[in-house]
């Protein structure tokens, strides 16, 4: 008797066969996965600055300004609500980039050395 008969006796069908099949297949395919494919090179990019983030959210806020006042003059919205929402939006902004200027202030601050001859001496 053969292998194969043998294991059907014992209780192995085709179904059973077809389900290992699909294991090892999967198996096989995780470690391809991990082993052999390698990553993008935008995956190993550098994460974007605080810089970034908030001059991000500084064209945000003023796209947004821009949207508020042309739905204004098409007529949705009232007075009294266009100047809350204004006002509302020109403090996030101040408050954006006052923090822009912070962290760019903190990029170009360095120590002052002595200054060279030439900026001592005034015109001559």
């Amino acid at each position: 008797m053969n292998y194969f008969a043998a294991l059907v006796l014992a209780g192995v069908t085709t179904t059973d066969w077809a389900v290992l099949g699909a294991c090892l297949a999967l198996a096989a395919a995780t470690l391809i996965f991990i082993f052999y494919i390698q990553p993008d090179a935008s995956d190993l990019a550098p994460h974007r600055t605080k810089l970034d983030q908030l001059l991000e959210r500084r064209d945000s806020i003023y796209d947004n300004q821009r949207d508020l006042r042309f739905e204004f003059r098409s007529g949705k919205y009232s007075e009294a609500d266009f100047e809350g929402m204004k006002v509302s939006l020109e403090n996030e902004a101040a408050l954006v980039l006052a923090e822009i200027d912070q962290v760019t202030e903190s990029q170009v601050r360095r120590p002052r050395g002595p200054r060279p001859a030439s900026a001592v001496r005034g015109p001559q």
